[in-house]
């Protein structure tokens, strides 16, 4: 068995922060499968948390901790301001985009581009450590373009270690800002792991998380022989049964509960609270999607959830049914291999 560290870090394990998939109601399934997985708001602007509607974008459950709020922005004053904002809503760390290479962000000057800025990055963490008491982050890539990822990386490191940042999450992947399309990023130019390991080697005391590309639980313990932390994103997302894995793999803890089933209705009662407040099914449901992937009935109850779920009539009972169907398509799976026997 893998010996679990007795010091283990805040950041043993995470999921990404992604926008338009992990709200609240994706941070309260996921929930349900890790107690101990940290996990992050989409992102959002400093003028959106300042100006818009705060609880809309802010509020969370307190069962959702440990969790924390990734920010968008490259005005240190707003930044600070803004992170005081999140502080009080209650949770447990700030982090700061320096990693989206979407267009949007680019015109906001905020995100990836930064990578180019390490001053006004590290200006920005000032400016949030000096406004906040809990942990301020930077989740970053390793470079952007044609950058050289050995002096970009330690550039930004330099800065925000001298700014007083509480720990890096590396996307160990380019930031390609002109040419390719966010899309065409997840894949182009190729990950370098071993670049963040050398990050963590010349910062032993600087907490260091790794993301990109990570798919499976057995590959994030393997990464923590180098480095301090895993984020996983896509994969959580599209299978989050592999969430199932991380406490008893990762912590050495009992995971929440048995399995997707178990899941689905230890899940009952948050998903009514959601339900008595006026959200559709759908809203919730839609992040569930992949929960059954692999298994007999998989695609019958991503069917069932996609169709009948946008009724608005739609509630526990069509989740209840669609679950069913990956029952019924296991016991009729079993019944076939024993006749065959």
């Amino acid at each position: 068995m893998t010996r679990i560290p007795s010091d283990i870090s805040p950041w043993r394990f995470s999921v990404a922060p992604m926008m338009d998939w992990t709200d609240r109601y994706c941070r309260a399934f996921h929930r349900t499968l890790s107690r101990r997985a940290r996990l992050y708001t989409e992102m959002v602007t400093t003028g959106a948390v300042i100006h818009g509607p705060r609880d809309r974008l802010l509020g969370f459950a307190d069962s959702e901790h440990p969790v924390a709020v990734q920010l968008g922005g490259s005005n240190p004053s707003d930044l600070a301001e803004a992170a005081r904002i999140a502080e009080a809503y209650g949770y447990d760390e700030v982090n700061l985009n320096v990693g989206c290479p979407s267009d949007r962000v680019q015109d906001g000057r905020f995100g990836a581009c930064l990578m180019r800025e390490p001053a006004v990055v590290a200006a920005c963490v000032g400016a949030m450590k000096a406004a906040v008491s809990v942990p301020v982050t930077v989740k970053c890539r390793i470079g952007v373009d044609d950058q050289d990822t050995e002096q970009a990386l330690d550039a930004l490191t330099h800065a925000v270690v001298a700014a007083g940042v509480d720990g890096l999450v590396v996307h160990a992947r380019k930031a390609w800002l002109q040419g390719l399309s966010p899309k065409e990023n997840r894949d182009v130019p190729p990950l370098d792991y071993p670049r963040v390991g050398r990050l963590k080697r010349s910062h032993p005391g600087l907490p260091i998380a790794i993301n990109g590309g990570i798919a499976t639980i057995a590959d994030a313990a393997a990464h923590l022989a180098e480095v301090d932390g895993v984020m996983i994103g896509r994969a959580a997302y599209s299978d989050p049964a592999l969430l199932l894995a991380v406490d008893p793999v990762l912590f050495g803890e009992p995971a929440p509960v048995a399995d997707p089933f178990a899941a689905l209705e230890a899940f009952e009662p948050v998903l009514a609270g959601f339900l008595q407040e006026g959200v559709r099914l759908h809203a919730v449901t839609r992040h569930m999607l992949g929960l059954f992937n692999g298994r007999p009935g998989a695609r019958a109850y991503r069917r069932h959830l996609s169709t009948f779920g946008l009724q608005p009539e739609a509630g526990i009972a069509t989740l209840r049914e669609a679950a069913d169907l990956v029952a019924q398509a296991e016991r009729h799976m079993r019944a076939a291999e024993a006749s065959a026997a």
